[in-house]
């Protein structure tokens, strides 16, 4: 216990220190990515605690947070996530984890953002043609987890994007690596995860101009990579009682480096409250939410919910389903 003491007094001034420094750092880099659909967050667990998840990341969640958790779930799952987003966007997460064996996981997941169809505009016709075009993005996932000790697990992810933009779309291939490690130090464990690592992806397709002109070539960007660190301790436990605590660092290619904090509250494990808060987070900042594990039949059936405040464009609402099978 003092061992763990010392090592908390030792992260809360550094993590001060930084915040301190954060908001000199990054902010020239905003809006040089592309597919910024894989920066919302899934899953109603996840998102209340502030998404800082990385070091928690012991169920089907993991498949978007760090494929490194999904070996940690006690069992096959599957997990069904919407998300209401701001300005009418809706945002669908589904995934599913198999275990090959107690130290070998797989998984599948798929996600899609879509909104409704919006009218044709021109310089000439500004309140629309008639016309309608659509907007949308998807994309699909393959994980494999491995327990390579009792305390340490990797896990890797290969992902296939498609984004649609009237006639124009944008394809390409990324990968996830994370990691999970368990010090030893009572319950506590920290998490390296670095998301959405690929090339740089540029648009298909053909666009007519004013005057017969067409547009055929475009200009390429990064994708949203984003590096996370996350540390995670359980500071009080017992068989009814359960306090979880995490902080994580986040650094985004496109924006400023930022922290999450989370806390989740348990009840015999099966009535949960949650909360979080986002440091250096343009629109963002706290988070909360609530979620309920039942015992149904074949499968144990747990629903979550949390909701995301933005400071100027309202609020964001997820529910999720997570089956243990």
């Amino acid at each position: 216990m003092k061992k763990l003491l010392i090592l908390l007094l030792i992260l809360a001034p550094l993590t001060l220190v930084n915040a301190q420094l954060f908001p000199t750092l990054g902010g020239q880099r905003a809006g040089i990515s592309t597919a910024q659909f894989l920066k919302i967050g899934v899953g109603g667990r996840a998102t209340a605690m502030g998404e800082s998840f990385v070091a928690i990341s012991d169920d089907a969640s993991g498949l978007y947070w760090n494929p490194a958790g999904i070996v940690k779930s006690e069992n096959n799952q599957v997990i069904f996530s919407h998300n209401e987003w701001v300005v009418d966007i809706k945002h669908e997460f589904a995934g599913a984890v198999y275990h090959l064996s107690s130290t070998d996981a797989v998984g599948v997941a798929f996600t899609a953002l879509h909104m409704d169809d919006m009218p044709v505009t021109t310089e000439f016709m500004p309140f629309g043609t008639g016309e309608y075009f659509t907007v949308g993005s998807m994309a699909f996932a393959l994980t494999y987890s491995r327990q390579m000790t009792e305390q340490f697990s990797f896990g890797g992810t290969v992902r296939y994007i498609e984004e649609t933009l009237d006639k124009l779309k944008m394809r390409g291939f990324m990968i996830d690596l994370g990691t999970l490690y368990y010090t030893g130090l009572g319950t506590s464990r920290f998490a390296v995860a670095i998301t959405n690592f690929g090339n740089e992806l540029a648009a298909d397709g053909d666009v007519v101009l004013w005057g017969e002109r067409k547009k055929t070539s475009w200009q390429s960007f990064s994708p949203p990579t984003m590096f996370r660190i996350g540390f995670a301790v359980e500071p009080y436990y017992n068989e009814t009682h359960r306090v979880t605590t995490t902080i994580q660092l986040n650094h985004p290619n496109d924006n400023s480096e930022n922290v999450s904090l989370g806390a989740e509250y348990g009840f015999k494990e099966m009535f949960f409250v949650r909360g979080g808060y986002k440091i250096n987070v343009d629109e963002q900042d706290i988070s909360f939410g609530a979620g309920l594990k039942v015992p149904a039949g074949i499968a144990d059936v747990t629903v979550d919910y949390s909701f995301s405040n933005f400071e100027r464009l309202g609020s964001a609402h997820r529910f999720s389903i997570l089956l243990g099978l």
